[in-house]
């Protein structure tokens, strides 16, 4: 792994549309007249600072496609969490519990909503009419089934089935709208520190 950056590569980094990059010109201007090196390790000399330069930008987007990945997988974990958690509040006939540092955990209700789910049954005649973008336009079809022209005019084309969308109830973290003072904090250190305290007994008992 290479710990250092070449020169060049730092210049390449500092490259902007923003600023003049005259100095950058001198420095490269100055590899290339440098007979002191042969010609191949001037070339091998520039041509690894840009690929340096490439391999960072192959490394983050792979970082930010992991990233990505990871973010949607902890999003999907935070929703499981905030309704199984709601669920075991609905069970116990909980709708509050108030917190020291949080102000409180709440129910949000649970909620539905239901959405027409438009199913093409003739594309060919809906892109003739003018309902297209590189395929059938949705968006325009949805548009024109809310009139009475539109409905009358796509009738023999699409059929229309309603969708119920449920949205099951979920814990709701409420912080406090001051900031937490440091009794609150030591009093929750005090907390887990006693906890802590009492795994290592019960550790030590068992190994007596």
């Amino acid at each position: 792994m290479k710990l250092v950056n070449y020169q060049l590569q730092n210049q390449i980094e500092y490259l902007s549309d923003d600023k003049p990059n005259n100095f950058f010109k001198e420095y490269l201007q100055s590899i290339l007249e440098d007979t002191s090196k042969p010609y191949y390790q001037r070339a091998d000399y520039i041509g690894l600072s840009l690929n340096e330069i490439k391999n960072k930008i192959d490394c983050l987007t792979s970082d930010i496609s992991d990233l990505q990945a990871l973010k949607k997988k902890l999003t999907i974990a935070l929703d499981i969490a905030k309704i199984q958690v709601a669920d075991i509040f609905i069970a116990n006939g909980i709708d509050r519990i108030d917190g020291n540092i949080i102000s409180s955990l709440t129910l949000t209700n649970a909620t539905s909503k239901t959405k027409d789910e438009i199913i093409i049954k003739n594309e060919e005649a809906l892109i003739n009419l003018g309902y297209v973008k590189f395929s059938v336009d949705i968006e325009a079809v949805e548009k024109a089934l809310q009139t009475k022209e539109g409905k009358k005019e796509l009738k023999k084309f699409v059929d229309v089935i309603p969708i119920t969308i449920t949205t099951p109830a979920k814990i709701k973290v409420n912080t406090k709208r001051t900031s937490a003072n440091n009794t609150q904090t030591v009093e929750t250190d005090e907390i887990l520190l006693i906890e802590e305290q009492i795994e290592d007994y019960q550790s030590e008992k068992l190994v007596a």
